[in-house]
């Protein structure tokens, strides 16, 4: 009888990051979200054209929507349609889940950021964190203490 083999999978799963999030924000709680996206952002996001820097969620009507996130299209794939690659996107969750985002932004500092976008089997999920923004002093801490871990490394790679 012949073994079953596994797939491989090619690469990481990663879209997109938003790195800058980490920086300005003190992340508190993460979350998985779906994305409601048209075709030819599916295709975009397949070679890799999505973008979520300066992104965040917003709440109208009961829903949760992504803003400030970029897919820009692909020349082949968009011909026929009217493509905005900065539109807002929804973002798929339950009822609870906006509940308990809509009553964390509204303590005061605190916001809905997108962190990430991957692949979840054939699917593009959002990973989403209620976040508090860092002061000034906050971010020269974390500068410094990134700074001192490169330099410790350095010296036991050293030895």
């Amino acid at each position: 009888m012949a073994s079953k083999s596994k797939k491989k999978k090619p690469g990481s799963n990663t879209i997109a990051q938003n790195r800058r999030a980490r920086f300005d924000f003190h992340i508190e709680e993460k979350m998985e979200a779906g994305l409601a996206l048209q075709g030819w952002e599916v295709k975009s996001l397949r070679e890799g054209k999505g973008q979520l820097t300066d992104s965040y969620v917003i709440f109208k009507n009961g829903e949760a929507w992504l803003l400030g996130s970029q897919i820009q299209p692909l020349i082949s794939a968009s011909t026929h349609f009217v493509t905005d690659p900065t539109r807002t996107r929804k973002l798929l969750l339950h009822r609870k889940e906006i509940s308990r985002l809509q009553d964390a932004t509204e303590q005061k500092g605190h916001t809905i950021v997108a962190l990430s976008l991957y692949w979840k089997q054939h699917m593009v999920k959002c990973e989403i964190a209620i976040a508090k923004g860092k002061k000034m002093h906050d971010k020269r801490d974390t500068e410094k203490q990134r700074d001192w871990d490169r330099q410790k490394s350095r010296v036991m790679r050293a030895r």
